[in-house]
């Protein structure tokens, strides 16, 4: 039975609250935006992402290694990857009602230049890609000028034309309260939280919580050729908490100040970085889909050339319609990026800047470079070709938090024929629970039975045991975890040492040799 659109996020937020998937962080303290904490079920749930991830990404395969790096870096590290600079958002507030808002989030927001004399033209959406974004502000310009003759573009709030807001003050509606003329101009926010190290808070001593993981695995490239036999085309692989003093955390886990990444920095030569960019690309969309999310709910999305970095040579999302979003709009999931070699080259030279279309070194007014570079020699003899080089790089970026919540949203499903109404439609591998073992009733020695299947199974897997209230209602709550097996022990059990199994979708039983449990549970899972 398909699931009732409309409150669809609504109920899922809840029965993840209910259930124990994940929690507002601090919640009896009345909560602080953009921080979350994962339950019982959650822990598990994303933990088996991240492990599948790993198996997959790292040791199934010989061409990729790990690191594990420190989230406090030296703070030179985000000076000359351009974070310190560049890594900021344009805020606009309400002085009115005091919301505050991200100026890219207020596509359409129309200017009236007469409030008294013609009505308001307001337009307000939020796009979920440039591209987007301009269609519908060229769609909606087209209405607003017919109506009001005296609008000309440049009384538009509209991305990726920012640059033109940096002079207006205040001729705008309030998206929020709706308030004329009450909103700010835009102000860049960076978006790096701020601490120290040492004992003194001064300048000198300030440092950053990171952004990304990304670039401890660039300073430690030199690192890692030295010290394994590992040779190009190779990839290092992270996971980690990053943090992004984000001005508007919204929707659910999508975008909160601390998260959780999964990236890889595949290094190759510079002739073959195109293949291995189509490649990566291919490769991280199928992960998803094989793990259980509908490729028609997914979608990749070439970047156009406005959106591109200064340094990309191309960069794709992989994009899932969560359903906090209107019809036919996607959300990012992961990123694949093409970053060619702007990152060791930066960490070799310094700050690197755009000019007519090459990668130059940024420097100040006196000709010296505004942020210098490590000077260590970060390129890379290649013994096959006898030839040194710069490594291109590229940069599958995936969000731990963003795929939980795919695999939430994919996984929720509502039929009322059910018991329990609501259940889990997870994909066995990534199941918190992987089984749960029921005696029918607690006595009449089908405990005895039940319980050394519940411990063989337990040694390999997350499993539980349950014998309270009716069969039903054990159903229904291993349901609403995503359990995908139930063995059940019942009378028949004494007779003939068979057990009944019970798949989560299907809802069909069926009987096996009770000595069967661990290998029926391993053919299924996978692993």
């Amino acid at each position: 039975m398909a699931t009732p659109a409309g409150n669809t996020m609504d109920r899922i937020v809840a029965l993840c609250r209910r259930r124990g998937f994940i929690f507002q962080s601090s919640e009896i303290y009345g909560g602080i935006n953009g921080f979350w904490d994962y339950g019982p079920l959650g822990v598990e749930l994303k933990r088996n992402i991240k492990e599948a991830w790993w198996h997959d990404m790292v040791h199934a395969r010989d061409d990729m290694v790990g690191l594990d790096c420190a989230i406090i870096m030296h703070p030179q590290v985000w000076k000359v990857s351009g974070h310190y600079d560049l890594f900021s958002d344009k805020m606009v507030d309400c002085r009115e009602c005091k919301a505050r808002f991200r100026a890219d989030y207020l596509y359409g927001v129309s200017i009236s230049p007469d409030p008294e004399n013609a009505p308001q033209a307001v337009v307000t959406f939020v796009a979920t890609s440039p591209e987007d974004a301009k269609i519908q502000v060229e769609a909606n310009w087209k209405k607003i000028k017919k109506q009001h003759a005296l609008l000309d573009e440049h009384h538009l709030y509209a991305y990726p034309w920012l640059h033109e807001l940096e002079s207006m003050e205040g001729n705008s509606n309030c998206p929020s309260c709706g308030a004329y003329g009450s909103l700010t101009p835009p102000r860049d926010f960076n978006l790096m939280f701020e601490t120290y190290t040492g004992a003194v808070r001064d300048e000198e001593n300030k440092t950053f919580l990171r952004p990304e993981t990304a670039q401890g695995i660039f300073v430690n490239f030199k690192n890692v050729c030295d010290t394994t036999r590992i040779k190009i085309p190779f990839g290092i692989a992270q996971m980690g908490k990053s943090f992004r003093n984000e001005i508007t955390p919204r929707n659910f886990i999508f975008r909160s100040r601390e998260f959780e990444q999964m990236e890889i920095e595949f290094f190759c030569h510079p002739d073959e970085s195109n293949r291995w960019y189509e490649y990566w690309r291919d490769l991280r969309l199928k992960w998803y889909v094989d793990l259980g999310l509908s490729s028609g709910r997914l979608r990749l999305r070439e970047h156009g050339k406005e959106e591109l970095s200064h340094y990309s040579c191309g960069t794709s999302d992989i994009e899932y319609a969560y359903p906090f979003l209107a019809e036919g709009e996607f959300g990012e999931l992961e990123g694949v990026a093409h970053r060619g070699d702007f990152d060791l080259r930066s960490h070799m030279e310094g700050k690197l800047a755009s000019q007519d279309g090459k990668l130059v070194l940024d420097v100040g007014p006196d000709g010296k470079p505004r942020f210098k570079g490590s000077g260590r020699d970060l390129t890379y003899f290649d013994d096959e070709r006898k030839q040194r080089y710069v490594p291109h790089v590229i940069e599958p970026s995936a969000g731990a938090d963003r795929a939980t919540l795919a695999f939430i949203c994919e996984a929720y499903t509502v039929d009322e024929s059910r018991p329990s109404p609501e259940l889990m439609k997870f994909h066995p591998r990534v199941a918190p629970i992987k089984a749960a073992v029921f005696p029918l009733v607690a006595k009449d020695g089908l405990p005895e039975i039940a319980e050394p299947i519940y411990r063989e199974l337990r040694a390999r897997w997350p499993v539980q045991y349950d014998a309270k209230q009716s069969i039903g209602k054990r159903y229904a709550r291993m349901d609403e975890a995503g359990t995908p097996f139930c063995f059940t022990i019942d009378g028949q059990s004494k007779a003939d040492g068979t057990v009944t199994v019970r798949d989560r979708d299907t809802g069909r039983q069926e009987r096996i040799d009770k000595s069967h449990c661990s290998q029926y549970l391993a053919d299924r899972i996978g692993r």
